[in-house]
């Protein structure tokens, strides 16, 4: 389906996206049996949690989820693939399923989007390929005993997330969305896997970049500020640059307005629904976390934002209902 380009619309207005995946299918208390096809009869670990299969087993959930995004006011939705690539699901035996995870995933929220565009062509919506951090970094050793000791190397991630981003393609995706990065490493990894395939395939396809401050260190887990996160990536040409995860929207605030202040690119941001309580939960309520949100638009940071960890539909509606009140943030000279 012919639409505007995403950018055109980044310049007239904030662009909202989706809330958390996984929060929505807990709700749905799903068993063994809806992570498993007769395909996967010769897995005999447990699949229960490995989500992005659901695409393939249960594509009436991943679907009911992304309409119920794009009910409240959703204009990009994420692809069910956060642990899409060889190695995340090579703890569950499904390597050999990635293309297939990738390309129905697509499909399946390509149909969604393009249905809600249909109803409405004056605001478009569309589809981020959901590329996760992977379980492995390339700059930090798992073993504490061994500093200089890597689990994985560059290109072995290259090689992985340019499988998973080739799938997400076939599939229909308007962006990748390189999300919830850790290791600054594995996300240039990612970067290199998507512009070589931009270069193989002549589709070129923006690229969101969104990484994640993982405490009150200011620091992302392989140890960079934001400013250094942003500086290691900046040679990049993105479509935007971002937080998520970890943090709610009032901490994560210090953070986003670095990026703002320093970046020439669009700014993203999709925080968690507060940080987890004790129960590992998530506690702000929509009206909570649309009063946080409030101060990023009052300060003109925002071009991108939606939810992360915690967040529903209702969140999602709460910041759409905001963000129609506010002009976005002007690109810097």
């Amino acid at each position: 389906m012919k639409k505007p380009d995403i950018q055109t619309q980044l310049e007239d207005r904030i662009l909202v996206l989706d809330g958390a995946m996984g929060t929505m299918i807990q709700g749905y208390g799903l068993q063994e049996v809806d992570f498993r096809t007769e395909a996967f009869n010769g897995i005999k670990k447990s699949l229960r949690g490995n989500n992005d299969l659901l695409s393939i087993t249960r594509p009436d959930v991943i679907r009911e989820i992304h309409e119920a995004y794009l009910q409240v006011g959703a204009d990009i939705i994420e692809t069910n693939t956060f642990s899409g690539t060889t190695i995340a699901q090579e703890d569950y035996e499904c390597e050999s399923f990635v293309d297939q995870i990738n390309l129905v995933s697509a499909q399946i929220a390509r149909q969604a989007a393009d249905k809600f565009t249909a109803l409405d062509s004056s605001k478009p919506r569309y589809v981020a390929g959901s590329i996760g951090p992977a379980n492995k970094t390339a700059s930090i050793s798992p073993d504490v005993n061994d500093p200089g000791f890597r689990s994985i190397t560059f290109d072995q991630l290259k090689v992985a997330f340019k499988q998973q981003m080739k799938g997400l393609q076939e599939g229909g995706v308007d962006l990748f969305l390189i999300e919830t990065v850790l290791d600054t490493l594995n996300a240039k990894a990612a970067l290199m896997a998507a512009f070589e395939l931009r270069d193989e395939t002549g589709i070129e396809l923006p690229v969101m970049l969104s990484g994640t401050i993982t405490d009150a260190s200011g620091r992302t887990l392989s140890g960079q500020t934001t400013e250094a996160f942003l500086i290691s990536i900046a040679h990049f040409p993105l479509l935007s640059v971002g937080i998520n995860c970890a943090l709610g929207a009032k901490n994560m605030l210090p953070y986003v307005k670095e990026l703002s202040r320093k970046s020439n690119f669009y700014i993203s941001a999709h925080p968690n629904a507060g940080l987890p309580n004790e129960m590992g939960e998530y506690d702000k309520s929509p009206e909570m976390m649309q009063d946080q949100i409030r101060e990023f638009l009052d300060q003109g940071l925002m071009n991108i934002i939606g939810g992360c960890c915690g967040t529903t539909p209702d969140h999602i509606r709460s910041i759409a209902e905001l963000c129609a009140k506010y002009e976005p943030r002007k690109l810097n000279e």
